[in-house]
């Protein structure tokens, strides 16, 4: 005979068993996946990482040279179109009133105020070599004045600054200031000679090339445009440490490369604008890595994790399974009647409790008076299936009822009324679900006290009660009667809800109950808005089809103009009268609620156009207020609600108001310095929020319409005054006549001279 063991044993026998089956279901399939994930998909994320970045390099050099190559063209057509050669020509006329080198000059100007609309461009300027001059888009002068005063510089930095204009150049950058503010590109004129004329300069603004170069990803340290010598032509972010720890960029074979120590990568691209140039970023490998590296590290935490769950789960199994056999056998040993079957205290547990299982089930017969007492709810439960249409075979109704203890007659004259309950807590009070169930279960037993015929009754809603009639062959009452006399009933409870009763058609069989519901649920949408409980049924529906569920193009336009006239009260009252006449052609709640809705919607359409402070979800619940209402007070009390929220009278525009004053302060001012800043600090607005706005409530942008009206008041100067040009640009608020002129002819197309000529 196998001994049985001791319960210290066998409760480590049990965890055992327990640990080494979660071994094979769980921890197997969790190491193999840990394994998977820790070579296969963390070598896969740092390929992904590194093919990242490359893209991401990619169209940054892409966007990157784009930019150049526009900025390069608009340099060589600004050169290739200018008169240049015929202004050389005239450059040994210095006399500044020789009016062919004058027209050259302008002509040039404008070219290089073109060229300097460029995003990247701050100043455009020519210097021509063999002659002292120097143009720009504001002024042309000499060399010594430009590089003293328009473009200081010492007297070092402007001869090594001037010796860089030699030999033939494409468009070469340069630093023209030691302070680093700006970067200049050089382009010689003529193009194909080692000894051209004129230099065409462009300043390039670093911060704009900082914005462009700049990658928005975190693990992105730095980028920067290296030169043919590896100096850093344009910068972002921290890259001096990168760029210290690889050889020259000129040493990199390919279009591409991607360079890694231990905590930084840096990747250079070959420009696509100069072959000599690269593009460079510095990468933080940490910052890049890090989904390799978490995934990594969660494997291993996964994979312990399920070892200690394991452990516990089987240690805790292997007691819990343990403890009830003692419990029960100790329990067992004190029970009132244990002593007559001569129980063994050193017997198997198992066969302890097997001895003591039929006694168990003879002593508690009171759990079988506990599922006895659920017996209703369940057999409501399953008429309410019949209902629905889920049971509707006969047999197998019989026998789900058969094991639930229903009782039925198999063939019998049924009908299903159909009782929906609406709950307005503006009307009758806010209900809690708890106090409507209990109303429920009075109502149930007040109808099965009132009616004397077989009744079935379910709540298949919170707001649908269903009675089953069963006819009684003795009474030969008609299932109108019977909703009269359950009309009685509801009529007690008015002051909680508004109650209707729908008639299903008489059905002969208990499988053909869901018919004669489906018809008690579809007579129920013929209820009109009477405040009382109604009785809908097929043969006593009102004749509803002389009534319009949707106003016509004439009643429409009726309200549009009323809305117009801002005759608000003849609105309210027009509503009312529509709905009125509706209830008096017998319409019912649906079709009136159809021609509440199209009332509704007129009236929006017509507060739409005076008022923007509304937004979809706002209109969607008056929609949803509107097919709530069960009664014409309900409905009239919407109208109402609706009425004052649409048509309220308008407030005065103070936002309008300010903007009046600021353009008349501009009209008294405005051959002063007029600074946007200090309007926009006045209305409590950044710049950019004050341009906007000025843009809505004006029609014209802030710097155009202040423009526009100094341009008007110039045009009177110049028709009736004989002031000169200078005055005229000070006296509408401009510094000098260049950029008085200079805006004349954006605006108006010509010069102020000719304009004064031909107008005079």
């Amino acid at each position: 005979m196998i001994p049985i063991p001791r319960p210290r044993s066998f409760r480590i026998a049990l965890f055992w068993r327990h640990f080494a089956n979660y071994f094979v279901v769980i921890l197997i399939p969790v190491i193999v996946a840990c394994t998977l994930a820790h070579f296969l998909v963390v070598s896969l994320i740092e390929k992904d990482a590194e093919k990242l970045n490359r893209v991401i390099m990619s169209r940054f050099s892409e966007q990157t040279d784009t930019a150049f190559n526009s900025l390069k063209t608009n340099m060589i057509n600004m050169l290739s179109t200018s008169n240049i050669r015929s202004l050389l020509k005239e450059t040994g006329d210095l006399s500044g009133e020789n009016p062919q080198r004058m027209e050259l000059i302008h002509a040039l100007r404008e070219q290089l105020i073109k060229l300097q609309a460029d995003d990247l461009v701050t100043k455009a300027y020519l210097v021509f070599v063999h002659h002292d001059l120097v143009i720009d888009v504001d002024t042309y002068t000499d060399k010594s004045y430009y590089f003293d005063f328009r473009y200081p510089m010492g007297a070092e930095e402007k001869a090594a600054y001037l010796a860089k204009f030699t030999n033939k150049k494409m468009m070469e950058f340069t630093e023209p200031k030691p302070d680093g503010s700006a970067l200049s590109a050089l382009m010689s004129y003529p193009f194909n000679t080692n000894t051209p004329e004129v230099y065409l300069v462009v300043d390039v603004s670093r911060e704009k090339l900082q914005r462009l170069i700049d990658i928005r990803e975190n693990w992105v340290a730095g980028t920067a445009i290296l030169g043919s010598r590896g100096e850093i032509i344009g910068s972002n972010g921290v890259v001096s440490d990168g760029i210290s720890r690889i050889p020259s960029p000129l040493a990199a074979s390919g279009d591409s490369k991607f360079l890694m120590t231990e905590d930084k990568a840096i990747s250079l691209v070959k420009s696509g604008f100069d072959d000599t140039s690269y593009y460079l970023s510095l990468v933080d490998l940490p910052t890049l890595m890090k989904p390799a590296h978490l995934t990594r590290l969660i494997s291993w935490i996964f994979l312990a994790f399920f070892i200690v769950v394991g452990s516990f789960v089987s240690y805790y199994l292997s007691r819990r399974m343990y403890r009830p056999i003692l419990e029960i056998k100790e329990g067992l040993k004190s029970h009132g009647s244990a002593q007559a079957l001569q129980m063994r205290s050193d017997g198997n547990d198992y066969d302890v409790i097997k001895r003591f299982s039929q006694l168990i089930i003879s002593e508690n017969k009171q759990l079988n008076q506990r599922v006895t007492g659920m017996f209703p709810i369940v057999q409501e439960h399953f008429v309410t299936k019949i209902l629905l249409g889920e049971y509707r075979d006969a047999l197998s109704i019989e026998t789900y009822a058969g094991e639930i203890g229903f009782t039925y007659t198999k063939k019998a004259a049924r009908t299903v009324l159909g009782i929906a309950l609406h709950y307005d807590p503006d009307v009758y009070g806010r209900l809690s679900e708890t106090s409507k169930s209990f109303l429920t279960a009075e109502l149930k037993e007040r109808i099965l006290q009132l009616v004397p015929s077989t009744i079935w009754l379910c709540g298949i809603k919170s707001d649908l009660l269903v009675c089953v009639i069963q006819k009684d062959p003795f009474l030969s009452r008609s299932p109108e009667e019977e909703a009269n006399l359950i009309r009685a009933v509801l009529q007690l409870y008015g002051s909680y809800f508004k109650a209707t009763i729908g008639i299903g058609r008489t059905v002969y069989g208990i499988e053909e109950l869901h018919l004669s519901y489906e018809q008690a649920v579809s007579v129920l949408q013929r209820r009109g808005l009477s405040a009382g409980v109604e009785i809908c049924s097929g043969q006593s529906a009102p004749d509803s089809t002389q009534c319009d569920t949707f106003l016509s193009v004439q009643e429409v336009g009726r309200i549009l103009n009323i809305c117009k006239t801002r005759d608000y009260d003849k609105l309210l009252q027009s509503a009312y009268e529509t709905v009125e006449e509706a209830v008096r052609k017998n319409a019912t709640a649906v079709q009136i609620k159809y021609l509440c809705t199209d009332i509704l919607n007129t009236w929006v359409r017509a507060a739409e156009t005076d008022r923007k402070d509304f937004n979809v979800p706002f209109y969607a619940g008056l929609f949803e207020k509107v097919n709530a209402c069960m009664t014409l007070e309900e409905v009239k009390r919407c109208f109402l609600e609706f009425h004052e929220l649409l048509f309220q009278p308008a407030k005065p525009d103070e936002r309008a108001c300010k903007f009046t004053d600021i353009l008349a302060y501009i009209h008294e001012h405005y051959d002063e310095e007029l600074s946007i800043e200090q309007f926009a600090n006045s209305m409590n607005m950044s710049v950019g929020h004050f341009s906007r706005t000025f843009k809505e409530e004006v029609g014209e942008k802030y710097v155009e319409y202040i423009a526009k009206y100094r341009l008007v008041k110039a045009k009177e100067l110049l028709l009736q005054t004989d002031l000169k040009m200078d005055d005229i640009a000070e006296k509408v608020g401009y510094w000098g006549r260049n950029s008085f002129i200079r805006m004349f002819r954006k605006y108006e197309g010509i010069t102020p001279a000719k304009y004064r000529t031909i107008h005079q």
